[in-house]
């Protein structure tokens, strides 16, 4: 009996330590494992062996079950969104409606998105998919988690609704974390990189694009830009952008439209980039109004008549009333948006806390020669791949934020005066989960203080950011930093937190407030070579070279050598 207990234990041990060498290595892909080794690669490990089949399949079988999983999780969290509004909600305070009707946006984009990739999963077969498809699925997971983290994150703040849904949320949470680990396990290519393998070097002039449109759509053009006073982008460079139509908005009426919702609700539905982009021209003028572009309209053109000309402004903020999330005066999460010469405001004020100028959860879009004005939380890079190039970013705390995949380039970031008795820092990414292929990239970019902080009358540290998940992820790449930047560089959230789990790094940057010797010594803090740098590019991090050059927008694949 002794002896039949003792090889019992042997063998428990024996197939405990083979579990840890499985999980520490590369798993093998199209070996038949048990659902413990495959959740062991996880970070949620019980649960993942709480809800996988209990019988042998490899990472493919068990990666298509939990997308599956995924997805009647999100179907079940609408369900109880959806109950729970009807049940409660003639007792609920506004912010805690506003911050239901968000969960429901989010959760209704996530069965959009989780749609999409079972499709694939199921029909890819058990091999590795090439670089474009594979980021494109992992970049579709990664918001996932994103939108269900920013539903959760509203819901805390309410009074008991988050305690109510905390069961069918937990479980969205670890779900979706499960499934995307071994979507990238199975999926995504080890070096994952530019998929052409070679960068593009693009550089044009500012604010100039080359646009190809029919000859009725040109004849609104050629009016619109002879007009007095007008000045619009003009034909230059080699990138042709093919406009498929053009509406006009002008506030004197000259134009088909007055207000610029009425131009995006007339723009065509469930457009394809080959359609070419409705290209909507915003003439010069403030313009009051809560600009939303919802997912069904996919590639817009908004072209302005440039910065402090053409003005979208409003005051939504959280003291008021509004979510984080709704406080947005543009919000946008149609694929393939393009934004050129516009100013967008949030006027609330540093006393009104967050109140963002500019949300965008809008997959392959991009901002260039644009103006985003706040004070704490202005530009909300919420999710999926983003490009912003040559915009003006003025702000507070934290002012450019979110879990996008998003690269910033010849930017300049003003931080301006906050509160009294308030640090800036510039950056709050918010990576949730180690498998996520998100994170903010800051390259050949302007640090300096804007006119009211250059001037205050009151000692402001800036930061570089600080850690607003757990797994944070912030790289500054050959940047003008001014002597504004406190020497340590980056800031504590909250004590330890995250410190050992974010990557926070440097490459090249120049200035008086670029010297890193004194510098945070965080576990998770770097100071980077070339070789590093290049993987946080816009060639490598965002696979700009599929879709940038469609948009005419000027880039640099690389780093500036």
């Amino acid at each position: 009996m002794a002896s039949s207990s003792s090889s019992s234990l042997f063998l428990v041990l024996f197939f405990s330590f083979l579990i840890s060498i499985s999980s520490a290595a590369d798993l093998p892909l199209n070996a038949s494992l048990p659902p413990e080794t495959i959740c062991n690669s996880t970070p949620h490990p019980s649960y993942c062996l709480s809800v996988l089949p209990h019988k042998n399949a490899n990472v493919y079988e068990f990666g298509r079950f939990s997308v599956q999983h995924s997805l009647l999780q999100s179907q079940n969290l609408m369900v109880s969104l959806n109950q729970y509004l009807q049940s409660y909600g003639s007792a609920l305070s506004q912010t805690a409606i506003q911050a239901l009707e968000d969960c429901k946006s989010l959760a209704s984009l996530n069965i959009d998105f989780i749609s999409n990739t079972l499709k694939t999963v199921n029909s890819s077969g058990d091999v590795v998919l090439p670089n474009k498809n594979a980021d494109d699925l992992q970049t579709l997971l990664s918001a996932i988690m994103t939108n269900h983290q920013t539903c959760s994150d509203g819901l805390q703040s309410v009074t008991n609704v988050h305690e109510e849904l905390l069961v069918p949320l937990s479980n969205c949470t670890s779900m979706y974390s499960v499934s995307l680990a071994l979507f990238t396990k199975g999926w995504v290519p080890k070096d994952h990189k530019n998929a052409n393998g070679t960068p593009n070097h693009l550089r044009f002039r500012r604010g100039r694009l080359s646009l190809k449109m029919s000859s009725k759509a040109s004849e609104i053009y050629d009016w619109v830009i002879s007009r007095p006073g007008r000045r619009l982008l003009q034909a230059a460079g080699d990138e042709e952008v093919v406009v498929k139509d053009i509406v006009v908005v002008s506030q004197d009426g000259s134009g088909n439209f007055t207000t610029i919702n009425d131009a995006i609700n007339a723009a065509p539905n469930n457009s394809v980039a080959s359609d070419g982009y409705f290209l909507v021209y915003i003439t010069a003028g403030v313009y009051e109004e809560y600009v939303s572009i919802p997912s069904n309209k996919q590639y817009l053109l908004l072209i302005g008549d440039g910065i402090n000309q053409t003005i979208i402004t409003g005051n939504r903020n959280v003291v008021d009333g509004s979510t984080t999330f709704d406080s947005a005066t543009l919000a946008v999460v149609a694929e393939g948006f393009v934004a050129v010469n516009i100013t967008i405001r949030n006027t609330a004020g540093p006393i009104k806390m967050q109140a963002v100028a500019v949300r965008n959860g809008a997959d392959l879009s991009v901002f260039y020669s644009c103006s985003f004005e706040a004070y704490q939380d202005t530009l909300y890079a919420h999710s999926l791949r983003q490009f912003y190039r040559e915009c003006d970013i003025y702000g507070t705390v934290d002012f450019i934020f979110g879990n996008a995949a998003v690269v910033l380039q010849n930017c300049n970031l003003y931080p301006r005066q906050p509160l009294k008795g308030q640090s800036n820092p510039i950056t709050a990414q918010g990576r949730t989960d180690p498998n996520q292929n998100t994170g903010t990239s800051i390259q050949n970019c302007t640090i300096t203080a804007a006119a009211d902080l250059a001037s205050s009358n009151f000692t402001v540290k800036t930061y570089l950011g600080r850690p607003w998940k757990e797994y944070s992820r912030t790289v500054y790449l050959q940047n003008f930093m001014d002597s504004l930047i406190d020497p340590t560089g980056w800031l504590e959230w909250n004590g330890d937190f995250a410190l050992s789990t974010l990557y926070y790094a440097e490459y090249d940057n120049r200035g008086p407030g670029s010297d890193t010797s004194n510098r945070v010594t965080w576990p998770g803090y770097h100071v980077i070579n070339a070789a590093d740098a290049a993987n946080f590019t816009v060639s490598n991090f965002l696979l700009g070279d599929n879709w940038l050059p469609q948009t005419g927008v000027p880039y640099t694949g690389d780093l500036d050598v």
